[in-house]
């Protein structure tokens, strides 16, 4: 059974359509990819998704519940995360103040402790009484993720999490969010580094110029015209 399903998303900024009859399902502890060039749509579809963005048409229906007209603050409260691309932390905030102001969004559900999230990101408790605005990179995308976490989320959606990150701190993240995904949480995962998709996502939707191009299993995408035509023509 899926816990979102997505029929017909279709997405405008302004006059232009960003986005344009994106469907697709995730089953819980299941990642899929959306995968395809920049400007590709992938991130005004998680956007939409997660009711930051207006939809022109289509339905998203997130644990049986139709969640479409629903805003940002609502869906959060459903048990839907974003990871946002530039993670939009506040950097006057430590670690912790930071951890702590997302248990807010999990109002009428359980927070996760944050003992649980220094479990998965140990570096964040190194780093607890630390203003977020002084992390590295790396420290930083851990912080966004433990802050989604924290909201005990059923699924999260992960918009370019490897983005300008080291080698070694992108194996790390990649180590955690399968422990993440191994709990039952769903990903949906926005990635550009086909390595980070093909080691974390079982199915994937390749989009261009906002349209589907293809969909089906990651290891599938790998043979097809369509990813070396998105990402290498």
């Amino acid at each position: 059974m899926s816990i979102l399903s997505v029929t017909g998303l279709t997405v405008a900024h302004g006059p232009i359509v960003a986005v344009r009859d994106v469907t697709l399902e995730v089953a819980p502890g299941q990642c899929i990819a959306l995968l395809g060039p920049n400007g590709a749509g992938k991130t005004a579809s998680v956007e939409a998704i997660a009711g930051l963005l207006p939809k022109l048409s289509g339905k998203v229906v997130f644990d049986g519940q139709d969640i479409s007209q629903l805003p940002a603050s609502s869906v959060v409260k459903r048990g839907l995360a974003l990871v946002p691309q530039w993670r939009e932390l506040f950097p006057n905030f430590s670690v912790e103040e930071t951890l702590l102001a997302a248990t807010n969004a999990a109002r009428g559900r359980s927070a996760i402790e944050l003992d649980v999230i220094y479990d998965y990101l140990p570096r964040l408790k190194e780093r607890r009484t630390q203003i977020a605005g002084s992390l590295s990179g790396g420290e930083q995308q851990m912080l966004a993720i433990g802050r989604a976490l924290v909201t005990n989320p059923k699924l999260i959606l992960l918009d370019e999490p490897s983005a300008g990150l080291a080698v070694g701190i992108v194996r790390s993240m990649i180590d955690t969010i399968v422990r993440i995904r191994e709990t039952g949480v769903a990903i949906v995962l926005v990635e550009q580094n086909l390595e980070v998709a093909t080691a974390l996502a079982q199915t994937c939707v390749v989009l261009t110029a906002g349209r589907m191009a293809w969909t089906g299993s990651i290891e599938d995408a790998m043979k097809t015209d369509a990813i070396r035509e998105a990402y290498f023509a």
